[in-house]
């Protein structure tokens, strides 16, 4: 009671977020491959995807024409989304990224699924991955990778 109030004025100032806060799903169209892991993995089936498969030629004479998928549509419903992060720990080409934006409400509740344009749009507010801690064990891939070159190496001397 001897203190004053402090009240905050959101509209107009902003909170300060921890960082690595979690606010909505952001979309790197470049990297998604249409695989449709995050999809699958979603405990409430709120991301709609839509694909087309078109044919790449083939990069060298003689050689043999692949097929891709192409992304049509990405949509994430956060009137159904839990926000789990299912999706993005599921995905293996780093598609999709928390952004700490959580400035997305609509009037009406059918306008909260988004697009991939908008989804693509918060990609821009997603921090940079956090830097290693220096004072940690190095990983067991890098020493195992290490070995195996050097194993290599040692075979291919004469």
């Amino acid at each position: 009671m001897l203190r004053p109030s402090r009240t905050a004025e959101y509209p107009d100032v902003k909170p300060p977020l921890p960082p690595r806060s979690r606010g909505v799903i952001a979309l790197l169209e470049e990297n998604c491959t249409v695989c449709m892991l995050c999809a699958r993995e979603c405990p409430d089936w709120c991301i709609y995807i839509e694909s087309h498969k078109e044919t790449v030629p083939a990069a060298e004479p003689g050689g043999r024409d692949r097929q891709r998928n192409m992304l049509d549509r990405f949509a994430i419903d956060f009137s159904l989304c839990m926000y789990c992060g299912i999706c993005i720990e599921a995905c293996p080409f780093d598609a999709l990224f928390w952004s700490p934006e959580f400035e997305y409400a609509e009037f009406d509740i059918r306008d909260l699924t988004h697009e991939s344009d908008r989804l693509s749009g918060w990609m821009g507010s997603v921090p940079p991955p956090q830097l290693p801690d220096h004072r940690a064990a190095p990983p067991k891939e890098l020493e195992t990778a290490r070995a195996t070159v050097e194993r290599a190496a040692e075979r291919h001397q004469p």
